[in-house]
């Protein structure tokens, strides 16, 4: 058994796909239409084209639930997931040189930095960095 795909409830898929890829550096993956304007959009790592897929699943829409555990997470702060990253003070630098907005700066937490942004699509998402 391993990990193939996560998902990420997102608002607006084209939107969250724009901010996936032109400020996070994922790249598209699968773009599959599923009727209704929906679609079976999957980003991955530059670096790790064959690696987990992060799906950016339009389900906030369609399912009152995921909505409102979306917006509660996000209202509480509390990230939706986290990615790795090598350098945290580098990514933080590059994405703020693009805009992202982050309600946590780069933090050391015993042997982790962190940081935490604002993905534009209903969710904190939490960076990492093993130290």
């Amino acid at each position: 058994m391993k990990v193939k795909v996560i998902g990420i409830p997102v608002q607006d898929q084209e939107k969250a796909l724009q901010f996936y890829t032109t400020k996070l550096g994922f790249i598209k993956k699968h773009d599959v239409p599923l009727g209704e304007g929906n679609r079976w959009l999957t980003v991955v790592s530059k670096d790790e084209p064959n690696g987990v897929e992060v799906l950016l699943e339009p389900s906030p829409n369609h399912f009152e639930p995921s909505k409102t555990y979306q917006k509660a997470l996000f209202e509480a702060g509390i990230p939706y997931t986290q990615f790795n990253v090598d350098n945290l003070q580098e990514e933080y630098e590059r994405l703020i040189s693009l805009g992202v907005e982050f309600s946590m700066i780069p933090t050391e937490m015993g042997n982790v930095k962190i940081a935490i942004l604002d993905d534009t699509c209903g969710n904190k998402i939490q960076l990492i960095e093993m130290i």
